[in-house]
């Protein structure tokens, strides 16, 4: 009997061999990505540091400060290395299984950031970073079974396309109205919303490689890549100046799959033969993930020490 419910469960997982391959693909990305973002999290301190600038600012002097920084252009490189990675796990498996994987890199950049910032990891904050994993690996537990792909219509790709105008205009806005109270959380935030578009255009174009379809909406796609790039990119590194490294990094591993896996769901039908009870599992474990990011930042010791010297001014 007991063989026979393995035989079931086998039966049921949707992910072939290969597919399953883009799993410790996705988990080695993240490993790069962590030791990036702690490189151009340097980086970022030490210019906006000896600018002698207050908040969250980065005029074009300093980014061209940056690009001069050797431990920024370090990390930046990793973490196009990462996102190489990246989208070769996403050409083997399903967007909604690979994509939440990248929550390995908040353990690896909290540990870490621990040792160069020479501050322990409270419980709070392992608690947040708990919270956070486990979130995250229920989502991908569930998602493993049931996750199936179809081929991209052009009326899916121009919906993706519309909604990310749409968040793209709101997040700018956002952004001019509060710029000068901005908290590292809505950067993390917006990069995350902005990177999640990311993935999922990018797997979009390579569905539409693999399958011979490239024409002017892929092109069009990939100037939308480019944008949310851009914009994306400039608040990570707004991020960097505001918040510690494994805080940014809970934003984007968190915030960014959960975007890219509810375009998946909702639009590219990803998740079509999921059943309801996984559907609640799903909004259960990503509002956990979330809740975690917002107790990282809420109980996060460098951001406290922070506030304190704030208040002592």
């Amino acid at each position: 009997m007991r063989l026979a419910d393995i035989t079931d469960l086998t039966e049921q997982i949707s992910l072939t061999p290969l597919q399953a391959l883009g799993i410790p693909i996705a988990i080695a990305g993240a490993v790069v990505l962590s030791l990036g973002t702690q490189f151009q999290h340097r980086g970022v301190s030490l210019v906006e540091g000896s600018s002698g600038a207050s908040g969250a600012k980065l005029d074009l002097r300093q980014l061209g400060l940056l690009i001069r920084r050797p431990s920024w252009v370090v990390g930046t490189s990793m973490l196009g290395v990462a996102a190489l990675m990246q989208l070769w796990a996403l050409s083997l498996a399903p967007l909604i299984v690979v994509q939440p994987l990248g929550a390995v890199a908040l353990v690896v950049t909290a540990v870490v950031n621990a040792r160069v910032a020479r501050h322990r990891l409270d419980a709070p904050t392992i608690n947040s970073i708990l919270f956070c994993l486990l979130g995250i690996g229920i989502f991908v537990t569930v998602a493993a079974v049931f996750a199936v792909e179809h081929p991209i219509r052009d009326q899916q790709l121009l919906t993706v396309l519309c909604l990310l105008l749409v968040v793209g205009i709101g997040l700018g806005l956002a952004w001019w109205r509060w710029r000068d109270r901005a908290s590292a959380i809505f950067y993390v935030i917006a990069a995350g919303v902005l990177y999640g578009f990311v993935v999922t255009l990018m797997k979009v174009v390579l569905n539409r490689i693999t399958t011979g379809n490239f024409e002017w909406l892929t092109i069009v796609c990939l100037l939308g890549v480019a944008g949310a790039l851009a914009f994306g990119g400039y608040f990570v590194q707004l991020a960097h100046a505001s918040g510690p490294p494994d805080l940014v990094i809970a934003g984007l591993t968190v915030v960014d799959p959960l975007v890219a896996v509810l375009i998946g769901v909702t639009v590219l039908g990803e998740a079509a033969q999921t059943p309801p009870w996984a559907l609640i599992v799903f909004v259960l474990a990503g509002g956990l993930a979330v809740f975690g990011v917002f107790q990282l930042a809420r109980h996060h010791p460098q951001l406290q020490a922070k506030t304190l010297v704030e208040d002592d001014e």
